[in-house]
């Protein structure tokens, strides 16, 4: 484990169950409404995979790790990032916000010990998608639009719950295309979220 986790983990006693430690992590890190949030991101994910035949307790353990990362606040990401060999883009370094994704990732692997691949790159993409997605990409990626850690409903979540009941690609684009119709008002565009606009945009109109 990377030194940088030490100061976030020193003072927790972890049990071994993956929920406990996950929600005592960020409760003990002054973190306790992202601990709700993912424990709602985690029951939402098992609730889409059984809709669309993924991997339910992958789906689940994704929507409980995907936000790890808030702990590290905004201002210190970048640094964090860097000292974690993390590829940083010039969209993530002008907001830092979307680089939280690949921090959750490297923490899901170093400090909770996840070694299935699936799981650590849906974790990894769950603000942004890719392009090449994998059902469990798109059940993660749905299931945070859905359960939003905002004040208020979504405002596209009618739409893109009509839209799931045509497939998860729709869903899932339904999202990224309500970003994109407001891309001039977004401080950045990242290129994964434009890569999976332009691959799901065209899926869509397939199925």
């Amino acid at each position: 484990m990377h030194s940088i986790f030490k100061p976030l983990t020193e003072h927790i006693h972890f049990t071994g169950d993956l929920k406990t430690d996950i929600q005592q992590f960020l409760t003990l890190n002054q973190c306790s409404e992202t601990a709700k949030h993912c424990l709602d991101v985690g029951a939402e994910s098992r609730r889409l995979a059984g809709m669309f035949n993924a991997d339910p307790v992958a789906a689940e353990t994704a929507g409980w790790l995907h936000d790890i990362s808030v702990v590290f606040p905004n201002h210190a990401r970048i640094d964090a990032a860097r000292q974690l060999s993390i590829d940083v883009l010039p969209e993530e370094e002008k907001y830092p916000m979307i680089i939280h994704q690949k921090i959750s990732k490297v923490m899901a692997e170093q400090i909770f010990h996840i070694t299935d691949e699936g799981i650590l790159n849906a974790v990894g993409c769950h603000t942004t998608l890719r392009s090449n997605s994998t059902l469990l990409d798109q059940v993660l990626f749905v299931a945070d639009k859905i359960s939003w850690d905002q004040k208020g409903t979504p405002p596209y979540l009618i739409e893109l719950k009509k839209n799931l009941q045509e497939s998860l690609t729709h869903g899932a684009f339904t999202y990224i295309n309500y970003l994109w119709e407001r891309k001039e008002t977004l401080k950045v565009i990242h290129p994964w979220l434009a890569d999976a606009y332009e691959e799901l945009r065209v899926n869509v109109q397939l199925v």
